[in-house]
């Protein structure tokens, strides 16, 4: 069974950064590529970063390219979301997420491709 759960989440002003994190536990940790989304009041979820399972590829979406930075720490079993220039438009609840395959990484952005989620954490954004 694998659990994830993630931290960081706050309420900050436009400009500012958070630092998000997700610890894993059960699952080899590092044998997977791990993805952050974002789901917003009333919107679906949205792919926001992913990362292979080594942490040497990345891929973000668009509107965050630039200010997100994801990395992961497989001796610590953890990834993190590093926000910069923080907007009100990214104010959503963030969650981790595990891919379904083992070493595999073709750019993961939709929500079947993960089958584990953490609960996730609130980021508010005021301007």
């Amino acid at each position: 069974q694998v659990q994830l759960v993630e931290s960081g989440g706050g309420s900050v002003q436009t400009g500012d950064s958070l630092r998000l994190s997700c610890a894993a536990s059960g699952r080899t940790f590092s044998n997977y590529a791990m993805g952050w989304f974002r789901q917003a009041p009333g919107k679906e979820r949205e792919f926001v970063a992913s990362i292979d399972w080594s942490g040497s590829t990345t891929h973000y979406t668009d509107s965050v390219k630039g200010r997100f930075t994801i990395a992961r720490d497989n001796a610590k079993n953890s990834v993190h979301l590093k926000m910069n220039s923080l907007k009100p438009e990214d104010t959503a609840v963030y969650y981790c997420a595990q891919q379904r395959s083992a070493y595999y990484y073709v750019r993961p952005t939709s929500i079947e491709e993960y089958n584990t989620w953490g609960q996730g954490t609130q980021v508010t954004v005021s301007s």
